[in-house]
């Protein structure tokens, strides 16, 4: 044994696992295993770097040789903090000079694609008029002088349009309506209904992804006034009280979307809306629906008849509700007309985004009266098969699917 190696491991291991102080009454030094360095890694120590007594190691003080880290043996380590050095935590006096103190401000962007293009059409117009001084095209009297005042003149009107044109154009929006599917919703201005709108969409846009083919990316916000329509398949408008008439020309927006195959979803959210209270106007939301609706071509709508696309989209529905139940849903009376056959229009009072809407964690925001869970698994179907309604029109009208519906209903 005593020749083997064995031997010193044996010995090295005591030392590993003994504690306390050694027998000729020294202190116990404590190595340093790994250490931090001055961006909070954890490490090799480096060499300036010391051992610390075992006895009063909670006191030692952190520094350029007792680094913060982890000190003693494999078989156990102490940790070396900033604690003990720390009386008091208090701000900062003052700083050191020559220190500059500045706030975090937003990196600016120029766009430079107006000024570009019309560079490059200003070149072009050179090299065209250059072309044909060459091949003799030109007339006999014009100067190099009048040219150069032409083409100066044209760039200078070309320059001075194109902020306006960048300007009208929000290319932003754009894409982000175009590069994926999106559902939207009309801002009204009342920040918890918005809120309430977008986390609707949200959590129908989740449920679409889980059982349908479609994969809505996040929906987007519509200011009336200022954003084009034409984008979005599906539009959620829910109705506030204080809803003012739109302006002529968004009138001419909205009028033109739903004439054009969009589909809008006007939600007055009334709780005890009756089946009469739309067309007479008796609830706060329905009162403003109508001023909002004043100034549009309204064709006559007529409460979703049993054989209507919209029970059968996805699922077969016999009923609507969102939050609240007991209204009527309402759609264009006429099949087979404009956009073949397919509702524009649709109107209720069941505050369907709020049945949808889930928070970060998938649950349910708001409760449903007086259903529960099975009134807003019910909601979940009808976003469905409104979403589905969107994206195919009138396709499960084919009688084709007559013979699969008839069974699923059991006739």
């Amino acid at each position: 044994l005593a020749i083997s190696g064995l031997f010193v491991e044996m010995l090295q291991r005591l030392v590993q696992l003994s504690q306390g102080v050694s027998g000729d009454g020294v202190d116990r030094m404590l190595a340093p295993l790994a250490t931090l360095d001055g961006f909070g890694r954890l490490g090799a120590p480096p060499s300036s770097s010391r051992a610390i007594a075992a006895v009063g190691f909670t006191d030692s003080l952190v520094g350029p040789r007792h680094p913060p880290g982890y000190y003693g043996a494999e078989g156990e380590r102490r940790a070396l903090n900033l604690g003990a050095g720390i009386d008091s935590i208090t701000v900062i006096d003052g700083l050191p000079d020559g220190a500059l103190r500045q706030a975090y401000g937003a990196a600016g962007e120029t766009a430079l694609k107006p000024w570009l293009l019309a560079a490059a059409l200003v070149l072009a117009l050179i090299d065209m008029t250059a072309g044909l001084a060459l091949r003799g095209l030109l007339p006999r009297g014009l100067r190099p002088r009048d040219l150069r005042r032409s083409v100066a003149g044209f760039a200078l009107l070309l320059l001075a349009a194109g902020p306006a044109a960048a300007q009208a154009n929000d290319d932003d929006f754009v894409l982000r309506a175009t590069l994926e599917t999106r559902l939207a919703y009309i801002l009204t201005g009342d920040e918890r209904v918005d809120s309430i709108s977008r986390s609707g969409l949200e959590g129908l846009g989740y449920i679409l992804s889980g059982r349908t083919s479609i994969e809505p990316a996040s929906p987007m916000a519509i200011d009336i006034e200022r954003d084009e329509l034409i984008f979005f398949p599906l539009i959620y408008w829910p109705i506030i009280p204080t809803q003012a008439a739109l302006s002529p020309g968004a009138a001419v927006k909205v009028d033109q979307y739903l004439k054009t195959g969009g589909i809008i979803l006007f939600d007055t959210r009334d709780q005890n809306a009756g089946s009469g209270e739309l067309s007479r106007g008796m609830t706060p939301g329905a009162l403003a629906l109508r001023t909002l609706l004043g100034d549009l071509a309204i064709p006559p709508l007529t409460p979703v008849p049993p054989d209507h696309v919209l029970t059968k989209a996805y699922y077969l529905l016999d009923e609507f509700p969102g939050r609240w139940t007991g209204g009527v849903l309402w759609v264009e009376s006429y099949e087979g007309g404009v956009n073949d056959g397919v509702s524009s229009l649709i109107i209720g009072s069941h505050d369907w985004a709020a049945a949808w809407a889930l928070d970060d964690r998938r649950r349910p925001m708001f409760a449903m009266v007086p259903g529960g869970e099975r009134q807003r698994e019910m909601a979940f179907r009808f976003g469905v098969n409104l979403a589905m309604y969107a994206m195919t029109g009138n396709y499960k009208a084919d009688q084709v699917h007559l013979p699969a519906i008839l069974e699923r209903l059991g006739q």
